[in-house]
């Protein structure tokens, strides 16, 4: 069996990444809005649990088709390529060569360049230049879903073990300040992956989730009050 290329090692540590985000974000929102309402610990980890169980097979089913769904418009962008290149070879060489004139490389070298590329793989070459993905890449939907059903309720674990066993004065604020900390981090690793800007991305996890603790949290108190 082949090895999966970089491409797509990265897109099933992305999968994981936002499957612990969301495991964190979506169990802490919960069990803060119940201990909003109630200091009933069996009543605030079955809340949790029951997230854990439901976000984790929302989080793998919703991987699985949005990763088909990714590949089934690479299939038929691989075909609409085929069909091209058995229509046009030329064309379809003279437009990457162009992309490669475009960089600065000369006249001779592109071509060459493009001569070698093509003699290979000209699906591939093309499919690439076109259309921005390696075909040899694909990402499966399975391991993306594997990845996210393995994270997210791992993710989970963090604000529904900080609340259930930290004493009940400072439950509430030991689960906030845990949750902001990992939020950060799956924040900043998230825009690594997507070679975004971190910082950015941290402040978007970061708000993001004091929100949505501090509205379940005030909701649940004007409920349970």
């Amino acid at each position: 069996m082949p090895k999966k290329g970089l491409a797509a090692r990265i897109n099933i540590m992305r999968a994981s990444v936002m499957g612990a985000n969301d495991g964190v974000l979506s169990v802490a929102g919960i069990v803060v809005g119940v201990a909003g309402a109630t200091a009933n610990k069996y009543a605030i980890f079955l809340a949790g649990i029951a997230g854990m169980l439901a976000g984790t097979v929302s989080m793998a089913m919703g991987e699985y088709v949005s990763v088909n769904a990714q590949k089934d418009s690479q299939k038929r962008a691989a075909i609409q390529q085929k069909e091209a290149l058995a229509f046009n070879y030329e064309k379809e060489f003279d437009y990457v060569k162009q992309q490669y004139l475009e960089k600065g490389i000369s006249e001779r070298l592109a071509k060459q360049a493009v001569r070698e590329l093509m003699g290979k793989d000209a699906l591939a070459t093309t499919v690439r230049a076109r259309f921005g993905f390696n075909i040899n890449e694909m990402t499966s939907p399975y391991a993306a879903a594997l990845a996210s059903m393995i994270s997210f309720p791992l993710g989970s674990v963090l604000p529904l073990g900080v609340i259930s066993f930290f004493p009940n004065q400072i439950r509430v604020l030991a689960t906030f300040l845990a949750v902001v900390l990992t939020l950060g981090v799956t924040g900043y690793s998230a825009a690594v992956l997507g070679k975004a800007n971190w910082k950015k991305g941290i402040l978007r996890n970061l708000i993001s989730g004091i929100l949505t603790m501090a509205a379940t949290y005030l909701i649940g108190t004007c409920i349970g009050g």
